[in-house]
This record gives structure tokens, sequence and C-alpha cells, in this order.
């Protein structure tokens, strides 16, 4: 697979970490009516994946202290969709 922001190639598994050590960035969170959300948006197509935070809704350091798998579970998201929606990321394609 190829990374959509950088020359990086490799296999799925291979570009979630690639993802999360590079470009973690590329999840933001927000928060609407006293809830957490994350979001991550596809490079190449700007759709976008929002996801609700269920735990630590109302602790202020949860953010903190468990971002990087938020961004895991965010960035899983992403490569699934490249996968699934551009058979051109695929490395070779």
């Amino acid at each position: 697979m190829n990374c959509p922001w950088c020359a990086f190639e490799g296999a799925p598994r291979s570009l979630h970490a690639h993802l999360a050590d590079k470009h973690p960035d590329a999840v933001g969170t927000k928060e609407r009516n006293g809830t957490q959300y994350y979001e991550v948006t596809c490079p190449v197509c700007g759709e976008s994946y929002e996801h609700r935070v269920r735990k630590g809704t109302r602790d202020p350091r949860f953010l903190e202290e468990f971002g990087a798998e938020i961004r895991m579970v965010a960035l899983d998201m992403l490569v699934h969709h490249l996968v699934a929606e551009h058979p051109a990321q695929q490395t070779g394609a």
C-alpha cells in the first residue's frame, strides 16, 4: 500500500504503523455537546469518518492519556477505507 501523504510503501499493517508514527496529525478530536469525537479524513477523496469516544468523555485528561490508542483506531479505519475505496493506493497499482 502507498501512503497517501509520502513515498512510503508497505503492507496494510506496515502502513498502519507508519501512519501512526509519521502522520499522527491526520486524526483530529473535537467536542460536541459534552461528547468527545475523533475524526479522520481521507486525503485521496475527502471522505471523513467520525466516531464518538465512548469512555472518558467527562475526563479532560482522557484524550491526553489515550490519544495514541484513539489515533490507532482512527488510522485503522483510514487503512480499511483506502483498501476498499482506493485500489490505486495499493502498491504496484
